[in-house]
């Protein structure tokens, strides 16, 4: 009998899911459901990325993240073929100032998570309605929680500071930075990787429709680009990225804005879509020869090496540099146009081995080794998953 761990990982409009083995937590199958709430639609994989199933749901308009839970756990069990899940493991953005550790859900956890939503609206309330779907069909299956803000927390105060006056700061407006669960696998297979790294200062740029980028000591977060909300910091697929507050408040006084517009606009229809008119997937940027495309590639990358350089200062020197996330671990002309624009701090990049998607992309006489290393957020929460729940079933 295999017992199996259920990964969930919500999104505004997704639910994707990932089933390993609790044993040894090896992959047995993955999927998604996505269009959630317009026109849902099913894909199911193997461990090795074939696809095992896919169709578009008929009952798309009524479709919400309880209604994708039911169907997963249907095929989950389909696939498992009587096998038992043993615990599930979610993947929560905001675990706000107190929660810097995973842990095991109960109903005293979730009224606190709950408290967190204005924090992190457009994420939380979706991974809690998945919990809370959980609980209601299997309420002894014991469930447990990952957060993106939990690695952060090792950062200095002062780096979790605005400059605001301090009644704001100890009602939690602080920066709490994000991709949490990306930079910690990413600083577990670093020491086999590059034990220097390791042991030293490493930045790792988690690059996706979502982007951000996480100054490491020793693998703890030092400081990161995202901050209060993960619409900080970098230019994104469709966020903005850093912006001057006095832009918020000038858009706030334009006709037609009130805050969901502005929300909106900043989340949704900003970043590389917003810039480039075209798109928001890097791919179709670079594959174009429209003006606007390209100033969108130069924004992101010039944003990258501002950003860059900012973290270089808080860790006071640089070892290592780690690309991460869809556009790190595939986008050759975006690393290699990244390690140009470090050429100041010793980055040095091996074309070849940048295009031919070498592991180590850095030249051998660069002071700073660079890596491509393909971030696995679902394993890391399975095995936290594994380690809370003592390697055992539901109680």
């Amino acid at each position: 009998m295999t017992e199996a761990l259920l990964v969930l990982n919500s999104g505004s409009s997704s639910l994707k899911f990932s089933v390993f083995r609790a044993g040894d937590v090896a992959l047995l199958f993955r999927g998604q459901v996505e269009g959630i709430g317009t026109a849902p639609r099913l894909v199911l994989k193997g461990a090795s990325g074939e696809v095992i199933e896919e169709q578009t749901l008929i009952d798309g308009i009524n479709s919400d993240h309880t209604h994708a839970i039911d169907l997963i756990l249907e095929r989950v069990h389909q696939r498992l073929h009587g096998d038992p899940i043993v615990g599930i493991g979610h993947r929560v953005v905001h675990g706000g100032v107190h929660f810097a550790t995973p842990l095991r859900l109960d109903p005293a956890v979730i009224g606190e998570l709950e408290l967190l939503v204005p924090l992190a609206p457009l994420h939380q309330p979706h991974s809690l309605a998945a919990i809370n779907a959980i609980f209601e069909k299997m309420p002894h299956l014991p469930q447990v929680a990952c957060f993106d803000t939990a690695f952060h927390r090792t950062q200095p105060e002062i780096a979790q500071w605005f400059g605001l006056p301090r009644r704001y700061t100890e009602q939690g407006v602080r920066r709490y930075g994000f991709h949490g669960i990306s930079y910690e696998y990413i600083a577990s297979v670093l020491p086999s990787i590059d034990a220097r790294a390791a042991s030293g200062r490493t930045i790792v740029a988690h690059l996706g429709n979502g982007a951000s980028m996480c100054a490491l000591m020793a693998g703890r977060s030092i400081a990161t680009t995202m901050s209060f909300t993960p619409a900080d910091g970098l230019v994104m697929g469709t966020r903005a990225g850093s912006l001057d507050p006095g832009v918020l408040l000038f858009l706030m006084n334009s006709p037609g804005m009130d805050a969901a517009t502005l929300e909106k606009l900043i989340n949704q229809e900003s970043g590389l879509l917003g810039v480039s008119g075209l798109s928001s997937d890097m791919r179709e940027l670079i594959a174009s020869n429209e003006p606007h495309a390209i100033e969108a590639i130069d924004l992101f990358v010039y944003r990258l090496g501002r950003e860059l350089g900012s973290l270089v200062a808080a860790l006071g020197g640089l070892d290592a540099l780690v690309f991460t996330g869809g556009i790190g671990e595939n986008a050759a002309l975006i690393r290699s146009r990244v390690c140009r624009d470090a050429g100041w701090i010793g980055v040095r990049c091996n074309e070849d081995a940048n295009q031919t998607g070498s592991p180590r992309i850095s030249h051998d006489e660069s002071k700073v080794s660079t890596w491509v290393i393909p971030t696995n957020e679902e394993l890391m929460i399975a095995e936290h998953t594994r380690r809370i729940l003592g390697f055992c079933g539901a109680d």
